[in-house]
C-alpha cells in the first residue's frame, strides 16, 4: 500500500455489486473523492467515492463493473474531486457523458479546471429573470414566454415528438437585441444511437453545430455515466456565461433517464426506497442541477435551463415531473391528444405555465400588446374547448352564434398558431400578429382581457 498522501493506492476490494465495488482498510478517504481502477487485465477506469464509513469506501465506478474482482483489481485514491477541463474552443464540439471528446476531433486544452459540482449560487447576488429568449415557437413566445436566466422544463410522453422539439429550440434560440454571445448547451442521457444520429444530422444539416456544446450519455454506456452529464453540461455553462460573459441555454433531455440512473445507484446501494421506488434525496439531486440556473449580480451571462422529460404513462403526478415541477418556475406541456391530430408541436397551452413569463415581455423586450394577447388566446380558447365537450353531449346544432365563434376559434388556433413546421422560426410579432388574426374571428365585444387602445392599433381591419 502506497502510504503517500495525495494517492493511496490499495488492493483490499471486498465487494463488486451492480456499479458499486467496496473497498476496505481505506485512510483519508473523502466524500465525491476520484478514484482510478485498475482492472486485472491492465484496463484503466475512474470511478468516485459515494460513501465512507470509517476504513470502508463505496465506490460508484464510471465505465461498470464488468471484469473487477476482489483478488486483482487495484485502486488508487487521488484526493481530488471530479473535474472538467474547460475552454471557449469547447464550442461546436460534442463530448460523451464523461466530457470526453467523440467527436473525432482534438483533445480540449483547457483554460481552467473546474469541479463538475459547481459552487453554489448565493441567493442575494441572483439577478430576477427578465430579458425574453426567442425560441420561434409560438406556443412558447407568446404564452408561455422563456426568460434568461430562468428553468422552464418540458413535460412529455414517450413517443410524442420532444426530441424534434429541442433540436429545434436549440438551432432558433436567440436573445433579441443583445449584443452578447449566445451559446446552446444539450445534454443528452441515456439516449439510443438513432436518437443520437438524429441530433447530430440535424444540428450538422442546419449548422447549428457552430454555436453548439454537446454532451451525449448513450443507452449502451454505463448508467453510472448519466449522473455526471448534466454536471459536466452545468459547469461548462457556468465557465461560457460567468467567465466568458455569455448568454447559455441548457438543454437536459431526458431527465427521465437520469432519474432512472439514481435509483439503480440507489437500489445497489440497498437504500431504503421512496416514492415509487426511488431514493429519498430525489428532490434535492433534482435541486441541486436545476437551481445551477440563473443570472449573477454583477456578471454579464446568464444560464438559462429547458430540462426535458418523458412522463411514465403520460402521468404528471409521477415523482420525477411532480418533483421538477416543485422546483422550476413552470413546465411546458406536450399533449397526446394533441399530437394525435397530426399538429407540430403538440403543445397543450392550458396546463402550460411559464411563471416568470410578466418579468420577460412588455414595451421594451417584445411588445407592449404581449400579456393581454396572450390572456385573450388562453381564455377563448380554453372556452372552446369545454363547447368541444359539450357538443359531443348535445350536439353543435344545439349552441348559440356565440359559441360557435368561440369553437371555430378553438379549432383555428390549434390549425394556425399551435402547429407549425419543425424548420419555421417565427418572430415574437409574427406570433402576436397571428395571435390578433385569429381574434379576429370572435365579436370584438367579447375580447375584454386587451385594451382598447390595443384592439385599435393592432386588431386586423375588415376589407
Amino acid at each position: 500500500m502506497n502510504t503517500n498522501i495525495k494517492t493511496r493506492e490499495y488492493t483490499t476490494v471486498s465487494e463488486v455489486s451492480g456499479p458499486l465495488m467496496v473497498v476496505e482498510g481505506v485512510e483519508g478517504v473523502g466524500y465525491n473523492e476520484i478514484v482510478d481502477i485498475e482492472t486485472p487485465t491492465g484496463e484503466k477506469r475512474s470511478g468516485q467515492v459515494l460513501e465512507v464509513t470509517k476504513d470502508v469506501a463505496v465506490i460508484q465506478v464510471f465505465e461498470g463493473t464488468s471484469d473487477l474482482n476482489t483478488k486483482d483489481t487495484k485502486t488508487r485514491f487521488t484526493g481530488q474531486t471530479a473535474k472538467i477541463g474547460v475552454s471557449r474552443d469547447m464550442m461546436g464540439r460534442i463530448f460523451n457523458g464523461i466530457g470526453k471528446p467523440i467527436d473525432g476531433g482534438p483533445e480540449i486544452i483547457p483554460d481552467e479546471e473546474l469541479d463538475i459540482n459547481g459552487s453554489p449560487m448565493n441567493p442575494a447576488s441572483r439577478e430576477f429573470p427578465e430579458e425574453f429568449i426567442q425560441t420561434g415557437i409560438s406556443t412558447i413566445d407568446g404564452m408561455n414566454t422563456l426568460v434568461r436566466g430562468q428553468k422552464l422544463p418540458i413535460f412529455s410522453g414517450s413517443g410524442l415528438p420532444h426530441n424534434d422539439l429541442a433540436v429545434q429550440i436549440a438551432r432558433q434560440a436567440k436573445v433579441l437585441g443583445a449584443d452578447d454571445e449566445f451559446a446552446v448547451i444539450f445534454a443528452a442521457m441515456g439516449i439510443t444511437n438513432e436518437e443520437a444520429n438524429f441530433f447530430m444530422r440535424d444540428f450538422e444539416r442546419t449548422g447549428a453545430l457552430e454555436k453548439l456544446t454537446v454532451f451525449m450519455n448513450l443507452a449502451d454506456d454505463p448508467a453510472i455515466e448519466r449522473i455526471l452529464t448534466p454536471k459536466m453540461a452545468l459547469t461548462t455553462a457556468e465557465y461560457y456565461a460567468f467567465t466568458l460573459g455569455m448568454q447559455v441555454l441548457v438543454i437536459l433531455t431526458d431527465m427521465t433517464n437520469y432519474c432512472e440512473a439514481l435509483r439503480e445507484i440507489s437500489a445497489a446501494r440497498e437504500e431504503v426506497p421512496g416514492r415509487r421506488g426511488y431514493p429519498g434525496y430525489m428532490y434535492t439531486d433534482l435541486a441541486g442541477i436545476y437551481e445551477r440556473a440563473g443570472r449573477i449580480d454583477g456578471k454579464e451571462g446568464s444560464i438559462t435551463q429547458m430540462p426535458i422529460l418523458v412522463m411514465p404513462q403520460d402521468d404528471i403526478t409521477h415523482p420525477i415531473p411532480d418533483l421538477t415541477g416543485y422546483i422550476t418556475e413552470g413546465q411546458i406541456v406536450l399533449s397526446r391528444e394533441i399530437s394525435r391530430k397530426g399538429i407540430y408541436p403538440p403543445v397543450d397551452v392550458l396546463p402550460s405555465l411559464s411563471r416568470l413569463m410578466s418579468g420577460g415581455i412588455g414595451g421594451d423586450k417584445t411588445r407592449d400588446d404581449h400579456s393581454g394577447v396572450s390572456d385573450q388566446l388562453y381564455s377563448a380558447y380554453a372556452e372552446g374547448r369545454e363547447l368541444r365537450d359539450l357538443v359531443a353531449v348535445v350536439g353543435e346544432e344545439a349552441l348559440t352564434e356565440r359559441d360557435q365563434k368561440f369553437l371555430e376559434f378553438a379549432q383555428a388556433f390549434e390549425d394556425q398558431f399551435i402547429t407549425q413546421s419543425k424548420d419555421e422560426d417565427r418572430t415574437i410579432f409574427e406570433t402576436l400578429d397571428l395571435g390578433w388574426n385569429l381574434l379576429k374571428i370572435l365579436p370584438k365585444s367579447e375580447l375584454k382581457r386587451v385594451k382598447e387602445e390595443f384592439i385599435e392599433q393592432y386588431l386586423p381591419k375588415d376589407d
